[in-house]
């Protein structure tokens, strides 16, 4: 995505079955490439893997609001 990905925008290189076009390819991004498996990303589940990214993207958007308690 030549202008990056915004968040909750899906990547243009996610295939139908979640796998992504261009894996192990140089054009991959640094990003994408660096990115490992940890438990406090991937969790114990799909489910929970996409509710972590969803919570990360929240959280990291250009226009988020902390909320305090």
């Amino acid at each position: 995505m030549p202008h990056g990905k915004r968040a909750g925008e899906r990547c243009v290189q996610l295939l139908p079955d979640l796998l992504c076009a261009i894996f192990g390819r140089p054009e991959r991004p640094a990003v994408c490439a660096s990115l490992r498996p940890l438990a406090d990303i991937c969790g114990r589940n799909r489910v929970e893997a996409l509710s972590l990214l969803a919570a990360m993207e929240i959280a990291t958007a250009p226009d988020a609001v902390v909320l305090l308690n």
